[in-house]
């Protein structure tokens, strides 16, 4: 997570030392950075204004990286992980099992439903969907629905 006081001490550097736009860099705003750099924080105005968005910029840049973990801006989890006991699938078993989905997917086109997940691998709906869920929300995998019948299809992006 970044800190205010970091982002605040990046800002003052530009003015001791003339490179502008660390702290912008530091708060993952890579263009204006870019920018901010090379034009001296556009001339040094937009460098000044900045000491009243540097905040803002803070609490978003946190925003996001909580986001990609899961977690609200309060701590809690945004996601229900599956329970590797309260489903049987054990840490070791559990990768099997991806595989397994894995490749269902690749002999669909690279498309697997969750009854087709039910039949490659032999567990239940709810593991399955359980497990691809989890594969949605880590970014392995896309959802959508199959033009014809509606059904809902999990796309593996990569096959």
């Amino acid at each position: 997570m970044n800190k205010l006081a970091i982002s605040y001490l990046l800002w003052a550097i530009g003015f001791i030392i003339p490179i502008h736009g660390l702290h912008r860099f530091y708060n993952g705003k890579v263009g204006t950075g870019t920018l901010w750099l090379c034009t001296f924080g556009l001339f040094g105005i937009a460098q000044l204004l900045d000491v009243l968005v540097i905040p803002s910029m803070v609490e978003e840049h946190n925003a996001k990286i909580k986001a990609k973990l899961g977690v609200s801006s309060n701590g809690v989890p945004l996601y229900s992980s599956i329970s590797t006991v309260s489903y049987n699938i054990t840490p070791t078993t559990q990768e099997q099992f991806r595989v397994k989905l894995l490749k269902a997917a690749a002999t669909r086109g690279g498309k697997l439903s969750v009854t087709q997940g039910v039949m490659a691998t032999g567990a239940s709906f709810q593991e399955v969907e359980n497990v691809l869920n989890q594969m949605l929300k880590s970014g392995y995998v896309g959802i959508g629905n199959d033009p014809e019948t509606g059904i809902v299809l999990y796309d593996f992006y990569e096959l």
